[in-house]
């Protein structure tokens, strides 16, 4: 689908990148400009800078650059004609005519197939007598019509076939079957449900789509939950159950649980701020966008070995991206389901309120498996204490929990403090050399040519010549008069200079920046990148015509090497005879 240069000018009028990333990152001044923890990578200092007066970011860390499109598109895990509608329908704008390529029509049809099977689903199992299994499953959960519709709950009929022929009823292909992931492709080249007997749940994202699906046996053999492997429109690692509601909570606190059932029962109780991840562990990008909705988050995992393993992970996870911790402790009941049922919302309500600290649990965690009446043991006690408090970045709650260790294990607390204060400078000194070390690898990886590395001076002559062209549009004609994009000799930068010749002549307002329907999101982080490299560097006249030559004579010396290659031994000796000659004056 092409768009307007005009189009593209309005939607990012309309979309300030401070404003739309402001909605997914906390922002700090910085003079005119702003800084913030980099979205695409954890970190507990900020790297990434937005430019206000340009409109685009870039992350000194992770290298990741653009304007708000491209933002959008790392954000959201869209192409690009999606992360532009996203923005306009954030902004009211009315979308030009969308013809759409084959992989945004592939996906749009996915989220219609998606939203056709969860009615065929809630259909089932609302009026059909085949939904009467599921029926009599909710039912035994308390869950009621109010929340089962709320959620969209629906059955899968033990039918290998049913949900395929209504599918292809309602118009749609097996193509289209399979890369939903609804149905599987046989041995024999057929397809077949994937989802059988089983009570489904509708994953939906921010958006309102039904973009993926979990269903739970109710009996019999087989995984307890299957769950919609990742598509066009879904990855596990990237979505959490129930955020679409959850992100209406005036409240800055998230209740984290572990399953789908959880969640609904939390939620019925008038809990509407309650999610859990999709099947899987909590991962880095599932705790960045909960920290885009809550600053404290109330791990409510289950009671045994496996769910407190869980939220020993999760709380590191919750950490590296700046937000509060607690755990319930629940009594007299596994998990949260059951609590409610058994004691109510209310005694709920009190144990979320009174949910401890994620150091305190910690702490008790460093017990197990120890004698502490033993010294070996009070002395293993004390250096597992160490590490926990050494993660705690306010000194005043570190000292407060240095105190209460201390006391407790009658160990002098100035000997705690100091041996903390040695591990907290140890891991300072080494998270800024691996830090360093991640972006010296970065900056070898993001090179996107090996030519970038065996011709270093041509390679910085290419992004000098693109940093003066980006700032100073009238130079085009010095520089077109001699170089053309052959002159090139790292693909990228080839490819840029390209595109920009272009926009240049193509339009008075071009903007390197519009360029991101031409390159993906980590090569105009490069982009930013070189605008940022020469940002307070005057690249003048004479400079660039010592870029120029310095790929001329490169262009040069590669003719040479190709026509010598083609001569005979006597044509080739008067050549050189002639090149020695000529380089003498």
């Amino acid at each position: 689908m092409a768009i307007s240069d005009d189009f593209i000018l309005q939607l990012k009028q309309a979309n300030p990148i401070e404003s739309v990333m402001g909605s997914y990152v906390a922002l700090k001044r910085s003079s005119r400009d702003y800084v913030c923890l980099c979205p695409f990578h954890s970190e507990k200092t900020p790297s990434c800078h937005i430019n206000v007066g340009k409109q685009f970011f870039h992350c000194f860390g992770c290298h990741a650059g653009g304007d708000v499109i491209t933002f959008i598109m790392k954000a959201e895990n869209l192409e690009y004609i999606e992360a532009v509608r996203f923005l306009a329908e954030r902004a009211g704008i009315p979308m030009p005519e969308d013809r759409g390529n084959d992989v945004s029509r592939l996906k749009a049809r996915i989220l219609e197939i998606n939203r056709i099977a969860a009615r065929y689903f809630n259909n089932i199992l609302m009026s059909d007598p085949r939904g009467e299994k599921g029926r009599l499953y909710f039912r035994s959960r308390q869950l009621s019509a109010q929340t089962i519709t709320k959620y969209g709950l629906g059955y899968a009929p033990d039918d290998w076939h049913g949900l395929e022929r209504y599918l292809k009823s309602q118009g749609c292909t097996e193509e289209e079957l399979v890369a939903s992931d609804l149905c599987r492709r046989s041995r024999k080249d057929g397809v077949f449900d994937f989802f059988r007997d089983r009570v489904m749940f509708p994953i939906i994202d921010l958006r309102g789509n039904v973009i993926a699906f979990g269903g739970r046996v109710i009996d019999g053999d087989g995984p307890k939950y299957l769950n919609t492997s990742d598509t066009l429109v879904f990855k596990k690692s990237l979505n959490l159950f129930s955020m679409n509601f959850a992100k209406r909570s005036n409240e800055r606190r998230l209740i984290l649980a572990e399953g789908y059932m959880d969640v609904i029962a939390v939620n019925q109780g008038g809990f509407e701020n309650v999610v859990a991840t999709l099947g899987t562990a909590l991962t880095s990008e599932q705790a960045r966008l909960m920290s885009q909705y809550a600053d404290e988050v109330v791990i409510a995992y289950d009671s045994d070995g496996a769910g407190q393993a869980a939220a020993a992970r999760a709380i590191n996870l919750l950490g590296e991206v700046g937000v509060a911790t607690r755990i319930i402790k629940m009594e007299g009941a596994k998990d949260p389901d059951e609590y409610i049922k058994k004691f109510g919302s209310l005694r709920f309500k009190q144990l979320l309120d009174n949910s401890e600290g994620a150091v305190n649990f910690r702490l008790a965690k460093c017990k197990e498996g120890l004698d502490l009446s033993s010294d070996t043991g009070k002395v293993e006690y004390l250096n597992r204490c160490v590490n926990v408090l050494a993660d705690i970045n306010s000194s005043l709650e570190r000292g407060v929990y240095i105190s209460k260790v201390a006391k407790e294990q009658d160990f002098p607390r100035e000997t705690l403090d100091a041996q903390i204060r040695e591990v907290i400078r140890k891991r300072i000194n080494s998270e800024k050399k691996q830090e360093w070390t991640s972006i010296r690898t970065f900056s070898e990886k993001r090179k996107q040519d090996p030519n970038a590395v065996m011709f270093p001076k041509e390679y910085k002559a290419e992004r000098g010549i693109i940093s003066f062209l980006a700032k100073n549009p009238d130079g085009l004609e010095l520089v077109t008069a001699s170089l053309t994009p052959q002159h090139f000799i790292t693909e990228l930068n080839r490819r840029i200079y390209e595109k920009m010749v272009e926009g240049l002549k193509n339009s008075e307002d071009f903007n390197i920046l519009s360029l991101q329907s031409e390159f993906s999101p980590d090569e105009m982080g490069t982009i930013t990148e070189m605008l940022l490299e020469n940002e307070n560097i005057d690249i003048n006249e004479r400079a660039v015509r010592d870029f120029i030559e310095v790929l001329t004579k490169h262009n040069d010396r590669e003719e040479e090497k190709t026509s010598a290659s083609a001569l005979s031994d006597d044509e080739f000796l008067k050549l050189t005879q002639r090149l020695k000659s000529r380089r003498q004056f």
